[in-house]
């Protein structure tokens, strides 16, 4: 992993001197992540490559990097989420590619490695890595891990109502029973446990305007930002992501195996995106 942020670091001189579309402090926190890095001292790092990427949502190398530091400290779904980054901008980097599939690997999303794998060719020299990684797969998905006794219970399987919800638009939920619901007017995603308790999930102002909510296999719920014209990605853990931007007042959204669909009201349009 050093060796290419290294490596990316001499490139950042060339940036300076060439690349004039991105910010200058979008170059100084890239920079100062890297020396972070270099320092161990990983969560400044991270904090410098997010600012980075707020003031320029489109820098590859902040999200290449970024990645490889959340991989370092094992946060395998937050690293599969920036490289998914790098992914959408460059498709042909054959490497990111097989990132995305080791990261799949480490969460256990073995149909999602086996895709990734797929879009890896012969000629790549990552190509027999992916095959290295694929085998090991196998015996993962021959032997997987049990699932703790004490289950969590899921949502109630009889009708009923929740009320004192402030103006209420998408709803979803995950495989912990836990419900999750869209306050319009308020910017707030709330989340109601299987016990009824109710919290705040999400407050943020990169939540605005929220619409419909959907929830992937392993537990990101996505977000129509009506009001700032993008979808947002929120981890388990909480941590936002724009992962769509500049879409005409998107209201509707809909997930079928790794692709999302999103409906725009402003284009009469449906837009999709792979995830």
């Amino acid at each position: 992993m050093f060796k290419r942020v290294a490596a990316i670091l001499m490139l950042s001189v060339c940036l300076s001197a060439n690349a004039v579309e991105i910010p200058v402090d979008a170059r100084l926190d890239y920079n100062q992540g890297i020396d972070f890095y270099k320092l161990g001292m990983y969560e400044r790092a991270i904090e410098s490559f997010r600012s980075a990427i707020r003031t320029y949502p489109d820098y590859v190398d902040a999200y290449y990097n970024l990645a490889t530091v959340l991989e370092y400290l094992k946060q395998y779904a937050e690293a599969l989420n920036m490289y998914k980054q790098v992914y959408v901008r460059n498709p042909n980097d054959y490497e990111v590619v097989y990132k995305l599939a080791l990261m799949s690997s480490k969460i256990e999303d073995y149909n999602q490695t086996s895709e990734y794998i797929k879009l890896i060719p012969p000629s790549s020299q990552y190509y027999q890595r992916a095959l290295e990684l694929s085998e090991s797969c196998k015996l993962a998905v021959a032997a997987p891990p049990q699932k703790p006794v004490n289950a969590p219970s899921k949502i109630a399987q009889y009708s009923g109502v929740y009320e004192s919800l402030p103006s209420p638009t998408g709803v979803t939920s995950d495989a912990n029973g836990n419900l999750y619901v869209a306050a319009f007017s308020e910017n707030v995603i709330y989340k109601i446990t299987p016990d009824n308790k109710r919290q705040v999930f999400v407050k943020s102002d990169m939540i605005s305007g929220p619409i419909s909510l959907v929830s992937d296999g392993i537990g990101n719920i996505y977000v129509s930002n009506y009001s700032a014209n993008n979808v947002v990605k929120i981890t388990p853990q909480g941590e936002l992501t724009v992962i769509i931007g500049r879409v005409d007042k998107p209201y509707g959204l809909h997930i079928d195996g790794n692709m999302l669909f999103v409906s725009c009201q402003g284009s009469n349009s449906v837009l999709r995106h792979r995830l």
